[in-house]
């Protein structure tokens, strides 16, 4: 039984008992048609109880049997007519009814979480808090992925996404219109998204903003789909540059916010409280113990997800191969190449122009070196959205370089792969830096400024 619904059946009964006292107070009036509709209504919530007990429970538990004990009893006192609920059979009705109740209140509880992802290629934030939850005997979890729109230069909503077929062969996918979260109001939600409206390249469906899902669940938490550099809680210049990320929908409306260390916790305390205070909060978003209870620095899946991933566990394509390996059979080296929104937004045709660069150099190597080119999942709907008269030049780049073959190009949802596969990473600053840098691998950051 949930917890959830536990609560329901409880709130139920509470009625229940309060109609018992009620009829006694309408047969002094002798309202007996009154009466006898009232414990009519009884016998059919006490069924519907039953029933969804025996739905979550199975068959022969003690509540059931009392509730049956209940509804006989009824439907004998109804067969009265007007002697109804005589004091011997209302004291058996509330003794029964309480028998149940007690019975409801000792039925071992199980967890439902639900986790909305909404890119496959941000999975890894959330996979093994999944995982976990799934290995636990005493919580069903599901993965319910959300659809996204593309955002229009204009702020409205474009294309409609879903990547629901996108995920790792071993995750269940429920898909989201099979899973109505007002109805199910799991114990938890888990969300890698904390922007609500506030992003200006993609937006999920308003239902599932983090201020309604608030409303669906007893715990809502919010695990950040990037890592940032590790930062000293008092280097005020360095916090200025990423302070945005502790102030947001998903932050504030989440029960629970997870974050990858301890001294990252410390800076989003700190700027959450400023941001609070500064737009006007008050209660809980100025208090600093419940902030402390709220953030936590218990580190992320994402890290979880690189040392769990195994290289000869690898799913390798086809086509991939013919780039790795050499005639005689032995792999070239790998190099992970990285590619930013930011860095692109910033430097525009000074970055292609270093990408066509970069690109020519491996192209020279390819006999000895392998290029894989990762550039971020959003880079093509954000080059859209904010800078239309570069996508032209930019989608021309990405077709020539697919089109030569001599390098890899990887638009699929599965980071660790790159990052587990390559031999060194070289490209653009991002989150994926520190990721990539758990596995101890050489990085190199590109720099646009220099051909």
């Amino acid at each position: 039984m949930r917890k959830f619904q536990k609560h329901q059946i409880l709130e139920v009964i509470a009625s229940m008992h309060t109609v018992h006292q009620h009829c006694k107070e309408q047969l002094d009036k002798k309202a007996y048609p009154t009466v006898q509709n009232l414990l009519t209504d009884c016998q059919d919530a006490a069924i519907q109880i039953g029933e969804l007990i025996e739905e979550m429970d199975g068959e022969g538990t003690e509540a059931v049997a009392h509730l049956e004990q209940y509804c006989e009893r009824l439907y004998q006192v109804n067969l009265q007519k007007e002697t109804i609920l005589p004091q011997k059979a209302y004291k058996y009705l509330e003794e029964r009814l309480l028998r149940a109740e007690n019975a409801i209140n000792h039925m071992p509880l199980r967890k439902e979480v639900v986790f909305l992802p909404y890119k496959a290629s941000m999975w890894d934030s959330l996979e093994s808090v999944y995982l976990a939850a799934r290995e636990d005997k005493n919580c069903d979890a599901y993965v319910v992925p959300i659809p996204y729109y593309d955002k229009l230069p204009d702020d409205s909503l474009g294309k409609l996404h879903y990547e629901g077929d996108e995920y790792p062969s071993d995750i269940e996918i429920t898909y989201y219109e099979d899973y109505p979260l007002e109805e199910r109001h799991p114990d938890a939600i888990y969300i890698h998204n904390p922007y609500d409206r506030c992003n200006i390249v993609t937006c999920v469906p308003e239902r599932y903003f983090s201020s309604n899902l608030k409303k669906h669940t007893d715990c809502l938490v919010y695990i950040p789909y990037f890592i940032l550099n590790e930062i000293e809680p008092d280097n005020q210049a360095a916090i200025d540059n990423m302070k945005h990320f502790c102030f947001l929908p998903g932050t504030i409306w989440a029960d629970k916010v997870i974050v990858q260390s301890e001294k990252m916790r410390q800076i989003y305390i700190n700027e959450y409280y400023k941001a609070a205070k500064e737009a006007g909060l008050s209660g809980d978003h100025t208090d600093r113990k419940k902030l402390e209870e709220k953030i936590l620095g218990l580190g992320s899946p994402k890290l979880d997800k690189v040392h769990s991933t195994r290289k000869e566990s690898l799913q390798i394509p086809q086509e991939w191969r013919k780039v790795i390996e050499k005639p005689d059979g032995t792999w070239k080296k790998i190099i992970f190449y990285n590619t930013s929104i930011g860095a692109l937004l910033k430097n525009e045709e000074k970055m292609l122009e270093k990408m066509k660069s970069v690109f020519q150099t491996f192209k020279e190597q390819q006999e000895e070196i392998a290029l894989l080119w990762r550039p971020h999942p959003l880079i093509q709907s954000t080059i859209r959205s904010m800078k239309p008269q570069l996508w032209a030049e930019y989608e021309k780049l990405v077709q020539t370089y697919r089109e030569e073959g001599w390098g890899i190009y990887d638009d699929t949802a599965d980071l660790d792969r790159a990052v587990v596969l390559s031999d060194a990473y070289y490209g653009d600053t991002s989150s994926v830096v520190q990721v990539y840098q758990e596995t101890g691998k050489p990085v190199m950051i590109q720099n646009a400024e220099v051909g």
